[in-house]
């Protein structure tokens, strides 16, 4: 078993920055970098707190440019140094259909930065191979496998990273798309003419809102404007899928910088 963690301490969260009306918890800093601290806080106490009670720790990441330096400081700050990477599955949110060599491949840049520097053991490094011709069937095969060893109820992931791009969307979960319409299958295929290319392949929601915890990290001016149509506008989550992320028996925390919030 990991040591127990020591306290990180946070970023000062300013009282007087009230973030948007937003489903779930708010938490904005004053800057990316006391969002980060307050984030990793966050992840480090839900993950030992799932290893000491399950033995293991389930984390599914997003790509995109706005968490790849919050990842990198999970491999060089010494705070965190006692994270359970051992006990960790590290899992993707979505991913592109395209090789990992290739520039679009968000497991591309994730793997040079966890596989290479966390010790995870290879079998619990859980990439999406995207181009084969049943990569959605593949990855759901995986994840029901290696989450039904937990206790019923308890199968489920324990912390997600979710983004959210410009349109709204979140993972691939794009805009007037079938897959925002899927029930049962926790991961699915995404194209059409609102998914930017090539198509993807994404969890759904049915997974997604069966997590623990689920983090949409949102931060930087060019988010405002739609961050606020979805915290005020009447669209639902056909035009907006992040709207869609309603978690079932988890908590729903957004984690936002004060650029976001329109400041």
């Amino acid at each position: 078993m990991s040591p127990t963690p020591e306290p990180i301490p946070l970023a000062p969260l300013e009282d007087s920055i009230k973030g948007p009306s937003l489903p779930g918890r708010v938490v904005v800093g004053t800057d990316r970098h006391a969002v980060y601290e307050t984030l990793g806080s966050h992840l480090l106490s839900t993950a030992f707190d799932c290893v000491t009670k399950f033995g293991d720790f389930h984390f599914a990441v997003s790509g995109g440019s706005t968490p790849f330096p919050f990842y990198q400081s999970l491999m060089t700050d010494p705070r965190y140094r006692t994270f359970p990477w051992a006990r960790t599955h590290l899992w993707i949110v979505d991913e592109r259909r395209v090789a990992f060599d290739n520039a679009l491949s968000n497991w591309r840049q994730i793997s040079e930065i966890f596989c290479d520097h966390s010790g995870m053991p290879d079998s619990q490094i859980h990439p999406m191979m995207a181009t084969a011709s049943d990569a959605a069937e593949q990855y759901e095969k995986l994840l029901r496998s290696s989450l039904g060893s937990r206790p019923h109820g308890e199968d489920r992931l324990d912390f997600v990273l979710l983004g959210m791009g410009d349109n709204g969307h979140t993972a691939s979960l794009f805009p007037e798309t079938t897959v925002l319409n899927e029930q049962i299958l926790w991961v699915s295929y995404c194209d059409g003419p609102t998914v930017t290319p090539p198509p993807r392949v994404t969890m759904t929601y049915p997974l997604l809102n069966n997590a623990r915890v689920i983090v949409p990290l949102v931060m930087g001016a060019n988010k405002a404007e739609m961050l606020a149509r979805v915290a005020t506008g009447r669209d639902d989550f056909h035009a907006l899928p992040i709207k869609g992320i309603k978690p079932t028996r988890g908590e729903l925390v957004w984690y936002l910088d004060r650029a976001a919030c329109g400041m």
